[in-house]
């Protein structure tokens, strides 16, 4: 039954919006231009315009969305953007890149706890951040930040298996060659634990249990046993 209150009734939406671009705020144009740019992301924009507008807009690799800055685009005090999240499938090679790159960026870390006023600067899972990727490596529970030179804030979370809902059940893409085979090695390392479940012996159609697996770990549903 739809949810009413006094006011509304909550229907199902009916068309799709997507996410394209989220604005930053910047001081230096051309500095956070060239920043960005050594992240290795894609510049897609640089217009100029009169009184004193610019506009410069990149897209992380394998983004859908884009991220915009640059003069009299926004009202927000420079640095203000915080808890910007960049999911990546592999945590340690995605902060590799960035010190590769020559960025100053965080340790890995997990969550200590639901903690919500610890002396840690804040994220999805609260104030208090414990060293190195997430015990268990659940998905979701493991991330890397850093900063722009205005001090917008940026996360990476390792994300490998979607929660149910978050993806449609039958779309399965990967954004890189990385991100695939990151993809295909779990599902190799599935289906060794199968196989010795059913005797050791080898399993002729492991192309299709691995395509099942991946297919169903990206939707986030059961996986094959």
């Amino acid at each position: 039954m739809p949810v009413t209150n006094a006011n509304k009734t909550t229907r199902p939406p009916t068309i799709d919006m997507k996410l394209e671009v989220v604005v930053i705020p910047v001081s230096d144009v051309d500095r956070a231009k060239e920043f960005y740019a050594n992240l290795g992301w894609r510049l897609d924009a640089d217009f100029a315009g009169p009184d004193d507008y610019r506009v410069i807009q990149f897209t992380p690799p394998g983004s859908p969305s884009s991220v915009i800055f640059g003069k009299n685009v926004t009202a927000a005090a420079p640095g203000s953007a915080q808890g910007l999240y960049l999911v990546v499938s592999d945590i340690e090679a995605a902060r590799n890149d960035l010190r590769d790159r020559g960025v100053e960026v965080s340790e890995v870390f997990h969550a200590g706890g639901d903690v919500h006023t610890g002396p840690d600067e804040p994220y999805l899972f609260g104030r208090r951040r414990i060293g190195g990727a997430e015990p268990a490596h659940r998905s979701y529970r493991s991330y890397v930040s850093f900063h722009d030179p205005d001090g917008n804030g940026w996360l990476f979370q390792e994300v490998t298996t979607r929660l149910p809902g978050r993806v449609e059940a039958a779309d399965t893409t990967f954004t890189s060659s990385t991100e695939l085979a990151s993809a295909l090695r779990r599902a190799s390392a599935a289906h060794g634990e199968h196989e010795k479940r059913n005797g050791g012996q080898y399993d002729a159609n492991w192309p299709d249990w691995y395509a099942d697996y991946i297919a169903r770990e990206q939707a986030g549903q059961p996986l094959p046993v």
